[in-house]
């Protein structure tokens, strides 16, 4: 608010405006930014319900299949909500602007959503669950959680072409190790396919950005996965099949997607093959 200074007839700024504009502009939170932390926000919370809903009671013989059911289904939908914050603030950073810590944000942000919670969410799973081990769970979970950490830095320091990730995302990489664990399968191929996921984000397969039609896919496919977690919850006729149809659909994802851009890579390599052979 500008206030006319009685004596001198001159604009008084207030104090406060004076410490705003003082502000280099990379503290300056834009809305890309407040969307980011509504990530960082959702991972720490995804923390909470999987220690508070599911180890505490289970670690106290408190444990309810009821209760243990709606705070994982409520970690996992976090998790998700995560994944919608994330497309969100880049959407909204493209067609506004962001800070110029927006990108430290994003990367911070992604680690505690997409790192931290899902490889915690697999330790807890190996210490609740009848058939699995702990510490070799604990050890798969460090390497989702390594396999995050080396994907967010090389997405920082390395350039690819545009429209690709380079390596399976990380949002993507984290509800498809949820969904391992969400599917039942035995320890064993449990374990194998996190660790599979955990190599595909550390890999340099091409998967396309969410953009345009894709980013309205994506955000369908997530509340989709909201609306199984929410039968699972609530016990609906059908809604354990549901929830294990739509996390079999997540893997199945997740394995097809780099089939095809390994597919097109090596028909791209034959045909460049070809057009030189042709010119020669």
């Amino acid at each position: 608010m500008t206030v006319i200074d009685p004596d001198t007839q001159a604009p008084w700024v207030t104090e406060l405006e004076e410490e705003v504009d003082d502000l280099p502009l990379s503290t300056r939170l834009s809305i890309a930014d407040t969307l980011t932390l509504g990530n960082a926000i959702c991972g720490f919370m995804a923390v909470y319900f999987t220690t508070t809903g599911v180890l505490v009671p289970h670690l106290m013989g408190t444990a309810d299949g009821g209760m243990a059911r709606h705070n994982a289904a409520t970690a996992v939908t976090l998790m998700l909500m995560a994944s919608v914050f994330d497309l969100l603030d880049g959407l909204v950073a493209r067609k506004l602007r962001s800070s110029a810590m927006g990108a430290e944000l994003d990367n911070l942000s992604d680690l505690i959503s997409f790192g931290l919670a899902p490889a915690y969410f697999v330790v807890v799973w190996g210490l609740v669950a009848d058939d699995a081990h702990g510490r070799v769970s604990a050890v798969a979970a460090v390497v989702v959680l390594l396999a995050v950490v080396l994907r967010l830095a090389r997405f920082s320091c390395t350039t690819v072409r545009d429209g690709v990730f380079q390596g399976m995302p990380s949002p993507f990489g984290a509800m498809t190790v949820v969904s391992v664990v969400l599917l039942e399968l035995p320890f064993i191929p449990t374990l194998l396919a996190i660790v599979g996921v955990a190599w595909l984000m550390m890999s340099r397969v091409e998967y396309p950005k969410p953009r345009g039609r894709l980013a309205l896919i994506t955000l369908a496919w997530i509340f989709i996965s909201m609306g199984c977690l929410a039968a699972w919850t609530l016990d609906v006729p059908g809604g354990h099949l549901l929830l294990q149809t739509g996390a079999a659909l997540q893997i199945v994802a997740a394995a097809v997607i780099p089939l095809f851009a390994t597919t097109r890579r090596v028909n791209t390599f034959r045909n460049n093959r070809r057009e030189a052979r042709a010119e020669q």
